[in-house]
């Protein structure tokens, strides 16, 4: 995988480009995608951005969003885009296996891809060019960075700035988590000078849910919460029929894994959820407690130091059986709790 900056000299060229993110695509997914889709278009490129799946509603406001194709519903469309796309640009993403049924078309693919992402042990063998940095933030961060480091900084308008803010905003809890570092704040600022309006953001990622997700929400915690005090543990269990009863969609449960970390001296969450064909599990630390290693080791999953996700294929019980073990296996760490 040769460096990003390579590329910086064919970026006035015009290419055909293709933008795909991870499977059911967060803040930071789509914010990237996004963003690096306006600056590309700005350049004269011919972009498409396609998702794996579909995404939370309440990410509909993204400029562009009404353009981005869902895999799983327009695969024709979406197949003629990638067979004709010069660059590949994955996003937020560093193995195939991400995007789900999109992985055997990227993986065939004869236009080069191009990694941009922050996670941890990438696929380095399938990206003709990347940049994979566990030291940043965000993805939205790091095309920011692409912008900038290119000496386009003058293509950041309003989209771009709106789409980049909303993914590095997402990513770090509202700039509460140690990967805040100084450049994200000097990325902001950069941003507001731009005349990105910071308050109409966060309105339209925080201030747009149905009431139905409120009282799922507090049947999940006074129902479905387990406090492990001796391992400084919180553990959250949703079935499918709970998911039905409140009329659950895609969005509706993001962030719920962090609600237990408020609790005075937990130290791990998890949440596990039960999609119908598979158990999928969310993992959120602070502190010293790498989660990343945990959901490697026992949930097929990765991620980040302290915040990563898993799958099973098991029935809901039987994961949460097998998260109660692992806990156990890791009382040492979790018991003592170091800030």
């Amino acid at each position: 995988m040769l460096q990003i900056n390579e590329i910086f000299p064919l970026l006035r060229e015009p290419k055909n480009v293709v933008i795909t993110t991870h499977q059911k695509p967060d803040g930071d997914a789509m914010g990237s995608s996004l963003g690096l889709f306006h600056f590309l278009k700005h350049l004269g490129h011919s972009v498409t951005v396609i998702s794996p799946t579909n995404w939370a509603d309440f990410l509909d406001w993204m400029p562009g969003t009404k353009l981005v194709l869902d895999y799983e519903r327009q695969t024709e469309q979406a197949d003629q885009f990638i067979d004709k796309a010069d660059w590949i640009f994955c996003l937020d993403f560093n193995t195939l296996s991400r995007t789900k049924r999109m992985e055997e078309k990227l993986a065939n693919a004869t236009g080069m891809r191009v990694l941009i992402d922050h996670h941890q042990e990438p696929q380095t063998e399938k990206f003709a060019f990347g940049n994979s940095n566990t030291s940043k933030s965000s993805t939205c961060e790091m095309i920011y960075d692409f912008i900038m480091e290119s000496g386009n900084e003058a293509c950041i308008n309003q989209s771009v700035a709106d789409c980049l803010y909303a993914g590095v905003m997402t990513d770090t809890g509202s700039f509460r988590f140690p990967s805040t570092t100084a450049s994200v704040h000097r990325m902001v600022a950069t941003l507001k000078d731009k005349g990105l309006q910071h308050s109409h953001v966060h309105e339209a990622l925080f201030d747009n849910y149905l009431e139905n997700r409120f009282r799922f929400i507090g049947h999940v915690l006074l129902n479905r919460m387990e406090i492990f005090y001796e391992y400084n543990t919180a553990l959250i269990a949703i079935s499918q029929q709970d998911l039905i009863k409140y009329d659950i969609i895609t969005g509706d449960t993001e962030g719920l894994v962090n609600y237990p970390l408020s609790i005075k001296g937990i130290k791990f969450a998890v949440i596990v959820i039960d999609r119908g064909e598979e158990r999928k599990c969310s993992f959120r630390s602070k502190g010293n407690f790498d989660v990343n290693t945990f959901a490697r080791k026992y949930f097929n999953g990765g991620g980040h130091f302290n915040a990563a996700g898993g799958q099973s294929k098991e029935p809901l019980e039987a994961v949460v059986a097998k998260f109660k073990e692992a806990m156990a296996e890791n009382k040492d760490q979790l018991s003592n709790y170091q800030f």
